[in-house]
């Protein structure tokens, strides 16, 4: 297993008080891993510490605040890929199969693309699968990574590390194009509802549906979607 995928994985996760028992341990694994630069592991101790220490509902708090109110930092993959499309669920579907093909069955309410889900999902798997999936990905990472620090919050570094353990340069055209998307307001609740509102996408087996490689069904994020014109909240 690699560990520090699933360090990561449960440090984007909820926070509850058996994950700030476990920041010892976790902030260990983080600090060991070559593969991030020594100024990327220093980077990450104010999130550590924070989780560690700081009281649960402040951090329960921020954390809604942060990836359940706002949209353009969603821990949903696919928002940022697919959008409102319908290709969405199709993704999500072949997603959830892939998990199964991979003997992966996640315990959670959260959707297939939830980062931490994949996260852990990529723990699992070979490293050279893992490193070209985030690497897919990586300029969705840089782009979070950049409006987490806009906004002055400890989160950012895991996003940084994630580019550093794919090892690749994130396409700064892609980038650029997601954060030149406007930001959500999580305090305007009633204009968020209206965004977030959508058609039930149901996902489960599908006998249509193949079993790609993770990395293949986040090929695409290259291009990322721009927010619906009428959405005045993205």
């Amino acid at each position: 297993m690699d560990r520090s995928l699933k360090a990561l994985s449960l440090i984007l996760s909820y926070p509850t008080r058996e994950l700030q028992a476990a920041m010892p341990e976790i902030s260990a694994v983080l600090a060991s891993d070559t593969r991030l630069t020594a100024a990327m592991r220093r980077g990450l101790r104010p999130l550590v510490e924070e989780l560690a220490a700081r009281d649960i509902y402040d951090l329960e708090e921020q954390f809604v605040l942060l990836f359940d109110r706002s949209r353009t930092l969603s821990l949903n993959l696919f928002e940022h890929v697919h959008g409102e499309s319908r290709d969405r669920g199709g993704a999500m579907v072949s997603l959830v199969e892939t998990y199964r093909e991979g003997g992966f069955d996640p315990v959670t309410s959260e959707l297939p693309d939830h980062l931490p889900v994949l996260l852990e999902f990529l723990s699992t798997r070979p490293a050279s699968e893992a490193q070209e999936t985030l690497a897919d990905a990586a300029h969705i990472f840089a782009a979070l990574e950049e409006r987490l620090i806009r906004r002055d919050s400890a989160y950012a570094a895991v996003f940084g590390s994630l580019v550093q353990i794919a090892g690749a340069e994130a396409n700064a055209e892609a980038v650029a194009e997601m954060l030149a998307q406007p930001e959500d307001d999580p305090s305007d609740l009633e204009a968020l509802d209206e965004v977030w509102e959508e058609s039930e996408v149901r996902f489960g087996p599908d006998p249509n549906a193949g079993c790609p490689q993770v990395r293949d069904m986040l090929a695409r994020m290259d291009t990322p979607i721009n927010p619906k014109p009428q959405h005045a909240a993205e």
